[in-house]
């Protein structure tokens, strides 16, 4: 007979199959980054290289180089797609999920709790989002959710100290091979903060501690240190300086480099589950000293400790902070099941699941208005129609459930809120694609205008057409600000570089956008004649010639 556990874990799997990798071939893969990860480990296949990541022909070190080791296994399994591109981030978030539902069992010895936190971490929007795209923070967070697992695994433990803290210091080892020093300073920040408020640091006086550290440096620092030795300062300037230290003190996202940005990010990519998140962290801080249960604090760590090392660096995206969501869903699932089975807050769980479900009845009405105003980018309604039906389906059932006081089973209602919401995207894929991929574009100018030439590309397009297309490309930015981290390709960045680079070649077919054809226009004048080819989504194909007809 399987037990309960094995069981609960089954579900989590087979739920993580539907929820992360179904259908996730069926969009190509997006401008700017999808792109980018992909075409370096094509790269790496073309330079026969397993060490040093490749982009436009020359190394580049911007990440790591752990996760273009799992796209080459998944391209030699699966070939090369999008498919196999984001086959491994939905594979973590599998992992990802089964390890939150221990770490949370063993927290809590409350398999029922643990189940539902698991759920909620599963069904949370930036969760599935990032389970179905091909980033390095879904791989990178899931190492760091294995080393804390591994150390509370062990702490929880009558002796305190043994094997756990090994495979904590070599997950932690994994994640520095795919994101960088962050994989190490995240978790030594948070279980020291733990171990020294619960005045219990003597734990990490062992043995095992010390090999553990050895296990991390045989295990994370070759490779950094054989891209030193054979490329010396352009990883330092890259990968140390432009990827970490200036993202300290520069914003390379200037809109989000505010105070509110990780507390309103943190809580609204939650979502479904955002409002019942905001309320856990305020009961767990305000009842912390009530709680008997070190796992609260913990996890009280493990948000702060990751919440506070991002919110002081100008740089600013939601993903960064995203190794704190499991520890969110936990908290999350503690107060849901909690809440509605306790008398003391059963009413506060009642308010707070009305807020919910109005916010759920305004989702179905928000799409139909959305789809009536931006109606030219939705040729088919039925898609709309199908989501919206099954968002009033969700809401009724959400309604039902509070109404007779059913509070657990709001749990499988919610968990399936933006899966339906994602379901529009199977139908809709075709009229989406041309807004987030440059695959329709590229397809077009190789089939139609076959032949071996560079192509003047906007920034945000220029990773999609190398990958698309394996031509050269230039990269047109007028009165723009330059790349982050720039790209060893022809950068137009003034009137004369583009008229220089028209004049040396009799030809030149472009993919821009709007503002860039504006600008090509002007810059061509009567010199150049420039013929629009197509319009696909927001990208324009031109193609523009010496204008013979000048005397």
């Amino acid at each position: 007979m399987i037990n309960k556990k094995a069981k609960q874990i089954l579900v989590l799997l087979v739920l993580a199959y539907v929820f992360f990798i179904l259908g996730n071939g069926i969009l190509s893969l997006t401008n700017p980054d999808e792109v980018f990860y992909a075409q370096t480990a094509k790269e790496m296949i073309q330079q026969r290289s397993w060490l040093t990541p490749y982009l436009f022909g020359v190394p580049q070190f911007e990440k790591p180089v752990l996760l273009y080791w799992f796209l080459r296994i998944a391209f030699i399994l699966f070939g090369v797609s999008s498919f196999s591109a984001r086959f491994f981030p939905a594979f973590f978030a599998a992992a990802g999920v089964v390890a939150a539902y221990l770490l949370s069992l063993i927290g809590f010895k409350n398999e029922e709790k643990a189940f539902i936190s698991s759920l909620i971490l599963m069904s949370s929007g930036l969760y599935i989002g990032l389970a179905r795209t091909v980033f390095t923070d879904m791989i990178f967070s899931v190492f760091i959710l294995f080393s804390l697992l591994s150390f509370y695994w062990d702490y929880s433990r009558k002796n305190k100290a043994g094997p756990g803290i090994l495979l904590f210091f070599i997950f932690s080892g994994l994640a520095v091979l795919t994101k960088g020093p962050l994989g190490i300073l995240l978790p030594l920040l948070i279980v020291p903060a733990f171990l020294f408020i619960k005045k219990d640091i003597k734990v990490l006086s062992s043995k095992y501690t010390l090999l553990g550290i050895l296990l991390f440096i045989a295990l994370s620092l070759p490779w950094y240190i054989f891209i030193i030795r054979k490329y010396g300062s352009s990883l330092t300037r890259e990968f140390f300086y432009n990827d970490h230290f200036r993202r300290l003190i520069e914003a390379e996202h200037r809109g989000n480099d505010r105070w509110y940005f990780y507390p309103f990010s943190m809580i609204g990519c939650m979502f479904p589950w955002s409002v019942y998140t905001l309320t856990a962290l305020i009961f767990i801080f305000k009842d912390l000293r009530k709680k008997a249960n070190p796992f609260y604090l913990f996890l009280i760590s493990w948000v702060s400790v990751v919440f506070l090392v991002f919110q002081f660096a100008h740089s600013k995206l939601v993903s960064y902070i995203f190794p704190l969501f499991p520890a969110l869903a936990i908290i999350t699932g503690d107060f849901i099941y909690e809440a509605a089975l306790s008398k003391n807050r059963n009413r506060l769980f009642f308010i707070v699941s009305l807020l919910i479900s109005v916010i759920l009845w305004l989702l179905p009405i928000g799409l139909i208005i959305t789809s009536i105003k931006y109606s030219i980018y939705i040729p088919s309604k039925i898609p709309v129609y199908i989501v919206v039906s099954l968002l009033v389906f969700l809401s009724t059932l959400f309604s039902f459930f509070i109404a007779r006081g059913k509070f657990l089973q709001i749990v499988p209602v919610l968990i399936f809120l933006v899966p339906a919401i994602l379901f529009a995207a199977f139908f809709m894929h075709k009229d989406i694609e041309p807004y987030v991929s440059s695959k329709t574009a590229c397809e077009f100018l190789s089939k139609n205008y076959p032949g071996d030439y560079a192509i003047i590309c906007s920034k945000f397009f220029a990773r999609g057409v190398r990958f698309y297309t394996d031509k050269g490309i230039a990269i047109i930015n007028i009165s723009g600000k330059n790349s982050f981290s720039p790209h060893p390709v022809p950068f137009l960045d003034t009137d004369a570089k583009v008229k220089d680079f028209l004049n040396r070649q009799p030809i030149a077919y472009c993919l821009l956008r709007k503002s860039q054809v504006r600008d090509m226009e002007r810059i061509s004048g009567r010199e150049f004649k420039l013929t629009l080819l197509k319009i696909i989504g927001d990208e324009y194909l031109l193609k523009v010639e010496a204008n013979t007809k000048i005397n």
